[in-house]
C-alpha cells in the first residue's frame, strides 16, 4: 500500500487505495462524479474559496510565505495581495490575537495517519494533534459562523456544522485517530472557525460524545454500498444536479414542469 506523504497525499493514486472524507462525502453526493474523480477523468475546477482556506491554514502551520511564494495567484501584476487574500489576512489577524485560540493551535501540524474502519483503509490529515492534552484541532475558515442552513431530510435549519458535514468528518478524525495511535477513547475535538467577515467573527466549537457516535454508526452504515462502488461491483448513480452531471448531461426524455422542484 502507498507510503502516504505530503507530496502524494492528494495524489489520484491516494485517492484510489484510501478512503477519506472527503471522498466520502463525494459519493454520498453523486457516485458517478466520485467514480469520475477516482478514475482521473474529471477534476474540480480551482475554488477561491479552497485556496483562501489553505492561506489560512499555511498561517497555522508556519508555512505562509512558504505558501505565498508558490501560489502566485494571490498577488496583483503589481505584486500586491488580492482584496480578498487581504480579508484572509484580517482571519489571521483575528486567529492570532486570542490566547485561547493560540493555545488550542498548539501541536503538530498536518499529522497523516491511516486506519482500517468500516470495511476500508482510510487516510486523514490532522490540522492539529496535542497528544499531551489529548486533543484533535481542526481550523475552518467559513462564510459566517452563525449562519442558519435548510436541511431538507431534518426539515429544519441548522448551523454549518452539520449543514456542510463537519459533525461527521470530526467523528471520523477522531476514531481514525484512535485507532491509529491504539487509544481506548476519543481525544477532545474542536473546531476553530473564523468567518469571511469584516471583522472576522471566531468561536471555538465542541460536539458531544452521542452525535458523534451516530456520525460514525451512519458510515458504517453506508459504506458497504461506496465500497461495491468504487470496486466496480456496482453502477455508480448520478445525482443529476451537480457540475460534472450538467457538464456530461444527455437528454432522452421530456419531464413535466412540476418534477423540476423534486
Amino acid at each position: 500500500m502507498l507510503e502516504l506523504n505530503n507530496n502524494n497525499y492528494f495524489s489520484l493514486e491516494a485517492d484510489q487505495e484510501f478512503m477519506s472524507n472527503s471522498q466520502y462525502k463525494d459519493f454520498r453526493d453523486c457516485e458517478e462524479r466520485a467514480m469520475a474523480k477516482v478514475r482521473g477523468l474529471w477534476k474540480e475546477p480551482p475554488n477561491e474559496a479552497l485556496l483562501l482556506g489553505s492561506y489560512v491554514h499555511a498561517w497555522a502551520e508556519g508555512n505562509l510565505e512558504e505558501f505565498k511564494a508558490s501560489n502566485s495567484d494571490l498577488f496583483t501584476n503589481k505584486g500586491e495581495l488580492y482584496a480578498k487574500y487581504k480579508t484572509a489576512d484580517l482571519m489571521i489577524e483575528t486567529l492570532a490575537n486570542d490566547p485561547f485560540i493560540m493555545f488550542l493551535l498548539q501541536g503538530e501540524k498536518e499529522t497523516i495517519i491511516t486506519a482500517e474502519f468500516a470495511g476500508a483503509v482510510w487516510k486523514a490529515k490532522l490540522d492539529v494533534r496535542n497528544e499531551e492534552s489529548e486533543r484533535i484541532v481542526d481550523l475552518k475558515t467559513v462564510r459566517d459562523i452563525r449562519g442558519k442552513h435548510w436541511d431538507k431530510n431534518l426539515g429544519c435549519y441548522v448551523s454549518f456544522v452539520e449543514a456542510f458535514g463537519y459533525l461527521r468528518q470530526m467523528a471520523l478524525y477522531a476514531e481514525l485517530e484512535r485507532i491509529y495511535y491504539g487509544h481506548s477513547h476519543f481525544y477532545e475535538t474542536y473546531i476553530v472557525a473564523v468567518s469571511k467577515e469584516d471583522p472576522p467573527d471566531k468561536e471555538v466549537i465542541g460536539m458531544d460524545q452521542h452525535r458523534m457516535d451516530e456520525e460514525l454508526a451512519e458510515i458504517e452504515r453506508n459504506m458497504p454500498r461506496i465500497l461495491a462502488v468504487k470496486s466496480g461491483f456496482e453502477e455508480p448513480k448520478r445525482c443529476g444536479t451537480c457540475r460534472y452531471c450538467r457538464e456530461t448531461k444527455q437528454l432522452n426524455k421530456v419531464v413535466h414542469y412540476m418534477d423540476l422542484l423534486v
